[in-house]
């Protein structure tokens, strides 16, 4: 296996004896799991919780342009005191209440996009007055996302706050590369996954889905509303002049978004099932492989969870459209954050049916081919041909053979799991 890649991140409890232990063996952690951070969402709109966060020594944040994380090199994310994001954010952007900014609300001027990540619970020191402490229950250090992508009237703040960070050489925005990512310790990455998807949620949503007005972001950053004010409105108006007696209107016009239950609209995660094929004598794995993928590069096959369908109906479907092979029997085994943008990898064995093996390619042309392979091969695979997407693999790996994803993607825990007995052997 390819020593670049890094160690996966430790289940939670995992030296706890359970019987759901005893009967479905150990919980399996995917790469994008296993934060330190406590999101404590529930004081996400407490503003004297986020006011007094934000400027605790011990806070850290670390910084995105256009969802390119600054890093050390590939090594590890940049956590950052409050003094590197301070000219851009100001020294505390969380004085007012959600009342307060909604009542403010002007669309014409550009804030920069903040998320409260968490506590992490890694900095615990508060008997030494160096840690945050909530109400004496809640520790750790507090840490945010920023965005400090260059736009609108923030435009030359950001692009001055870039250059300062990256002038030394030392740190760089990894623009572009999943592949990157992806050689972040595990709890770096956790952090990312985190960070990046709900940044990307908020940047994909301006404008309100119901009247297409612009939207504000609330709850530091994990909510977003259709405020029924806007001061830009006066301002334009003024600025144009009014024709009539009444003076100009922040109103903005009616929205079914601010009645009921229906005032808020939140971060969407798509659910994706992913999915380790097993023969019906349990001897062999079914892969496939698309066009674009390097050669004799295989993997699990995928695909999204459509309305008013099961995982395991997905499952069933998405095989059978792209492989022609008939499931049985599916179970779930474990499960991936994906952020690229938001989606919940939902990882499952299915068998197929004896009559139900034929390979057929003739319905849904995603994959160039599709094969069944024999454990021998995959062990070997997994031993030597693992590499991230276009990556090199192992030095000992032969041309010709089998190649699959790195141990970071949950394709390769399912292939994993099957050739090390876990749809054959009695748990323990």
């Amino acid at each position: 296996m390819a020593s670049s890649q890094p160690e996966l991140p430790l289940p939670a409890h995992a030296d706890v004896d359970s019987m759901l232990s005893r009967k479905f063996g150990k919980e399996v952690a995917n790469y994008f799991s296993g934060s330190p951070l406590n999101r404590v969402s529930f004081l996400r709109a407490d503003s004297t919780f986020l006011s007094r966060a934000w400027t605790h020594p011990s806070t850290r944040f670390v910084l995105f342009n256009a969802l390119a994380p600054l890093a050390h090199s590939q090594d590890r994310l940049y956590y950052g005191p409050l003094s590197v994001v301070k000219s851009l954010t100001g020294p505390n952007p969380f004085e007012k209440t959600e009342q307060e900014i909604t009542e403010q609300y002007d669309s014409a001027v550009t804030t920069p996009q903040l998320i409260f990540l968490g506590l992490d619970e890694r900095v615990n020191k508060e008997q030494e007055g160096e840690g945050f402490v909530w109400k004496e229950v809640y520790k750790g250090a507090p840490m945010f996302a920023v965005d400090v992508t260059p736009k609108g009237s923030i435009k030359e703040e950001c692009e001055k706050l870039i250059k300062e960070v990256t002038d030394d050489k030392k740190l760089e925005f990894l623009e572009g590369s999943r592949n990157m990512i992806l050689s972040f310790p595990a709890q770096d990455a956790a952090i990312y996954a985190q960070a990046r998807a709900l940044l990307d949620w908020n940047a994909r949503n301006p404008f309100c889905a119901n009247c297409g007005q612009p939207t504000l972001s609330i709850n530091a950053g994990g909510k977003r509303i259709c405020p029924p004010t806007d001061l830009a409105r006066v301002k334009s108006m003024g600025a144009v002049g009014s024709t009539t007696a009444s003076a100009p209107s922040k109103d903005r016009e009616p929205c079914i978004t601010r009645k009921g239950v229906h005032n808020i609209a939140f971060p969407r995660t798509d659910a994706t099932i992913i999915v380790a094929v097993l023969s019906a004598d349990c001897k062999r794995i079914m892969l496939g492989r698309q066009k674009r993928w390097p050669q004799y590069w295989y993997s699990t096959l995928a695909g999204f969870v459509e309305p008013a369908e099961s995982i395991e109906e997905a499952t069933r479907r998405e095989v059978w459209e792209e492989s022609g092979v008939k499931l049985g029997r599916v179970v779930i085994h474990s499960t991936q954050v994906w952020p690229f943008p938001a989606n919940l990898m939902i990882g499952a064995i299915g068998q197929a049916l004896e009559t139900g093996e034929k390979i057929d390619l003739g319905n849904d042309p995603e994959l160039d081919d599709a094969k069944w392979f024999s454990f021998d091969e995959v062990r070997e695979a997994l031993m030597n041909g693992t590499s991230a997407l276009g990556g090199p693999p192992a030095p000992d790996y032969k041309e010709g053979n089998l190649r699959l994803p790195p141990r970071t993607a949950i394709a390769n825990q399912l292939i994993t799991a099957l050739v090390e007995g876990f749809a054959t052997e009695a748990k323990l």
